[in-house]
């Protein structure tokens, strides 16, 4: 609660000092920019760096990737590295500071009052002109798919990131339940699909086997991190945040299903089937987890989970065996409601030029690099002769990626050498995931992750005004941290299911209906257009 009041008091801060921060987006203005000579050393360049990547490197620089980025491209990068897993608290000092770098790879989408208001703010400066006039590659890009053109500008037409995009719909499912599929066949247990078959799962890996957490999934950087796509919550037919409900806007923490999910794993908890450490697993928690034993289910990733553990798992144990599961249902047989779905382009990854940079054509022209046909080989494939080969004009991952000496994942070797297996600003191939995803539980992981209904639920990216984004925000920060406050004490039993209704009348007093109609209306306008 402290460290929430404390990011609380940061954000206000970071808004208060945007306030004051001079005005400077003006036409006029980002010209005179675009006409700045581009004659520095060095950009500056603030992003966190990916798990993949840090797991074995400790910093931007010693990474191959860009190393050979900033070579080809002739511009050299001071990188600002903030610590893993506290980007958004970081940025919230940095803004706050007034001292930004030329670049920022952040989640402009999730701003206070959204990227329009970082752009009036003074933070970050409108995109237009500049990539009128110099970034071909993400212009031409954009102008053949107007549909992704569409989601990554604000309300009013401006441009305000360099973007990660999904280049194949298959690229939009990655994540959904894992389990030790030797355990269950040690324990005489089919496959588990619904929410009772998971629960004599769960109980046989606590009582039969001696599992410490039978259940772990991500409980950083927010509460209940893990379940964000839909596993097991999804079950209750609800989502923890919004959703489609035949056209209509829902917040499913206000929803029946809601209590009834969070009784489940009260239970669960109260027994021993989950992680007693939920609050705090993250990515480094989880893969000791599944990677020692001490877990034995999870959801998480076909690449950073399945293609890391599968091979360190049976490397101890020749028998280990994880498998993709499906999402649980209440009555078997049905069709899951939610799962794991990303937008083409979902926020992640997008890099920002900030109003306080004398050298915005050249960071232009850097970051249009990844979207033209040199670029797009390097972001996703590496180098050739070194990561990849071209073999009957396909571009084949070596063993250095495939079989890396080191023992590495492939995740962890492509890391090292492109920007496939995470996010950056470029367009994903999809040659990346049918090469990474070597293992065969991680091609039929795609294929039972995607046999929802999640198309029909999903809500669309849509843009809203500065105004939509200022209310929305300021409702949802308040209402998220209860909701994660409420759905821990809860399952901890810290406090009664029975206060859940209590809950809910509080979240509706922070005006969550009016941040629901934000969202019809904002999902109506979109609709018209």
């Amino acid at each position: 609660m402290m460290r929430q009041k404390a990011y609380t008091g940061i954000m206000l801060l970071a808004i208060g000092v945007g306030l004051l921060t001079a005005c400077s987006n003006s036409k006029e203005n980002i010209e005179a920019i675009s006409e700045s000579k581009s004659s520095t050393s060095k950009l500056s360049y603030w992003a966190e760096l990916n798990g993949n990547a840090g797991s074995v490197k400790p910093s931007f620089q010693d990474v191959p990737f860009f190393q050979e980025w900033q070579k080809r491209t002739g511009v050299q990068l001071k990188f600002l590295q903030p610590p893993a897993n506290q980007a958004k608290e970081a940025m919230n000092v940095l803004l706050a500071s007034g001292d930004l770098p030329d670049m920022m790879e952040y989640e402009w989408n999730q701003f206070p009052g959204g990227p329009v208001k970082a752009i009036h703010d003074g933070y970050i400066i409108r995109l237009n002109e500049l990539i009128d006039q110099y970034a071909p590659n993400l212009k031409k890009f954009l102008n053949e798919h107007p549909s992704i053109d569409k989601q990554i500008k604000t309300d009013d037409g401006s441009y305000y990131v360099f973007p990660f995009i999904r280049g194949d719909d298959q690229l939009r499912t990655y994540q959904g339940p894992i389990i030790r599929k030797d355990w269950l066949d040690e324990l005489g247990l089919a496959m588990p699909t619904t929410i009772d078959e998971w629960h004599t799962v769960l109980q046989a890996f606590k009582e039969k086997k001696g599992i410490e957490a039978p259940l772990t999934f991500l409980g950083v950087p927010s509460a209940l991190f893990g379940i964000e796509g839909g596993g097991f919550v999804g079950a209750y037919g609800i989502k923890k945040s919004f959703y489609l409900d035949e056209d209509h806007v829902k917040f499913g923490a206000i929803e029946p299903g809601y209590k009834q999910f969070l009784a489940t794993f009260h239970q669960w908890y109260k027994e021993g089937l989950i992680d007693k450490n939920i609050a705090t697993v993250d990515t480094k928690t989880m893969d000791a987890n599944m990677m020692s034993g001490r877990s034995g289910a999870t959801i998480w990733n076909a690449g950073a989970g399945l293609g890391k553990w599968q091979p360190i798992v049976q490397a101890k144990d020749r028998k280990a065996q994880l498998e993709p599961a499906p999402y649980p249902v209440l009555k078997k047989g049905e069709k899951p409601k939610f799962s794991q779905r990303s937008y083409a382009y979902e926020g992640t990854g997008g890099v920002a030029i900030s109003s306080k940079s004398k050298h915005a054509v050249e960071a232009v022209k850097l970051l249009d690099y990844g979207y033209g046909p040199e670029g797009h080989m390097l972001f996703n494939f590496g180098v050739e002769g070194t990561s990849y080969k071209w073999v009957n004009g396909y571009p084949t991952y070596t063993d250095l990626i495939l079989q890396n000496p080191d023992k590495l994942a492939p995740a962890q070797a492509l890391a090292m050498y492109s920007r496939a297996s995470y996010f950056g600003p470029f367009v994903q191939d999809i040659r990346y995931m049918e090469q990474v995803y070597t293992l065969p539980q991680q091609k039929k992981a795609v294929q039972i992750w995607s046999d929802t209904d999640v198309d029909r639920s999903i809500l669309p990216q849509i843009p809203k005004t500065e105004l939509e984004n200022a209310e929305l925000s300021s409702i949802m920060n308040d209402v998220t941290t209860l909701v994660d406050e409420m759905s821990l004490k809860i399952i901890l039993g810290v406090e009664s299911v029975d206060t859940f209704d209590r809950y809910v009348r509080q979240i509706k007093a922070l005006q969550i209906d009016r941040a629901i109609q934000i969202q019809e209306q904002a999902l109506e306008r979109d609709r018209k257009r």
